[in-house]
């Protein structure tokens, strides 16, 4: 097939779209991704991709156009500006792209408005679309503190009706997604196919790391305002009197130097921030990991999210404590991979680590997380999965 992929973020951006597009291209299709400019986490863009550089790529295979991007800065104006930058110009990649695809795919993350290109491209050439949703949309914004009885929050819900009841196919990334599709979006006339998240291969590569005397505690990812990490510094601070546990947190984000600070005011000693490391690197950290951490916002919206790094956690062969709600909470107790409280409950997280680390069944955690993770979320099952699903929309 000829595919179309339109996705705001891509390459270097830590996104699982970038191997998703790679694997395409190995299975024999061509594939083309129309994105924005790298910024994400970091709110700039990258330095290598400002001035017209880099406007056009091809990378392992995958043929990359970049439309112009405002950065995400660190304000709500910016993002603002960052989600309408993209919209707009990659609207208009997408009118005067002549390329004529078989079939549309949407990455679709946070905004939803990244949408609109696909289906202006749809209404050109009469092509069909898939939309993968991994954020709900527009309870992504009531997450971030936009009022539900907004003219904001009012308008957006017109606008993610209106988007993903323009795609012809929906894909989901948690199963608790249909339900708000259903209820709260009204979107009946779609087929919803429930198609979780898969982890790159290289989290299954077991990497021997020289143990120290402690538990180590691991959390890896984007460190922003849904993540809720201060959860786990205030668990840090609850057990800071035991030595021989220590915190360590992978990543980068909005709310990155906000923990860091909190860390400092608390004068803990007993974790240390990394900031952002390559996904190549990621094994090493996986490697030093006792049990992985998962946070999340005690909100309603944001419990129906299963985050791409609980597979990778799986993948790994890692137990999983969380203090979280919804999809990843029924997850992990489905998996018995772990041990779960409620969101933003530090002072529970605290209770669960020291229950982890005096248990017996560490091991058994971890073979059950990684077996989970070969029944439900292989890479291969996924791939063919999106294979056919595109295929059907083909013509």
């Amino acid at each position: 097939m000829k595919i179309l992929v339109v996705c705001q973020y891509y390459y270097p951006e830590p996104f699982r779209i970038s191997d998703i597009c790679e694997t395409l291209v190995e299975k024999g299709h061509d594939v083309t991704v129309l994105t924005g400019l790298p910024n994400y986490p970091e709110g700039q863009v990258l330095d290598g991709y400002r001035h017209g550089r880099k406007r056009n790529e091809v990378l392992n295979g995958v043929k990359v156009i970049r439309s112009f991007e405002i950065g995400r800065g660190n304000s709500k104006l910016k993002l603002f500006l960052n989600y309408l930058s993209f919209a707009v110009s990659g609207s208009v990649k997408a009118l005067f792209m002549n390329d004529k695809f078989d079939v549309v795919l949407v990455n679709q993350l946070s905004p939803v408005l990244m949408g609109i290109p696909a289906i202006v491209y749809k209404r050109r050439h009469k092509k069909k679309v898939l939309l993968y949703c991994l954020d709900l949309w527009p309870d992504s914004l009531a997450a971030g503190g936009i009022k539900e009885s907004s003219i904001i929050y009012k308008f957006f819900m017109k606008l993610s009706k209106w988007i993903y009841n323009s795609a012809d196919s929906i894909a989901v990334t948690s199963g608790m997604f249909k339900e708000y599709f259903r209820g709260t979006l009204g979107v009946y006339k779609k087929e919803i196919q429930h198609l979780p998240q898969y982890a790159e291969d290289l989290f299954t590569e077991s990497i021997e790391v020289p143990k120290n005397d402690k538990f180590n505690l691991v959390f890896a990812g984007n460190i922003g305002d849904m993540q809720s990490v201060e959860t786990i510094v205030k668990a840090a601070n609850e057990l800071r009197e035991h030595s021989d546990i220590a915190f360590h947190i992978v990543g980068d984000g909005s709310k990155l130097e906000e923990c860091k600070f909190l860390s400092r005011k608390m004068n803990l000693h007993n974790i240390k921030f990394y900031g952002r490391k390559p996904v190549s690197e990621m094994p090493y950290y996986y490697g030093l990991a006792d049990a992985m951490l998962i946070t999340l916002k005690n909100n309603k919206a944001i419990s129906y999210t299963l985050p791409g790094k609980v597979q990778s956690y799986m993948a790994a062969g890692k137990p999983i404590i969380g203090a979280i709600n919804g999809e990843t909470s029924r997850v992990i107790k489905n998996g018995e991979c772990g041990l779960c409280c409620t969101a933003e409950n530090y002072s529970e997280l605290a209770n669960l680590i020291i229950q982890f680390c005096n248990s017996n069944e560490k091991g058994k955690m971890a073979q059950n997380s990684y077996d989970y993770y070969i029944k439900n979320y292989s890479k291969e099952r996924f791939i063919s999965v999106l294979e056919d699903t595109l295929k059907n929309l083909e013509g």
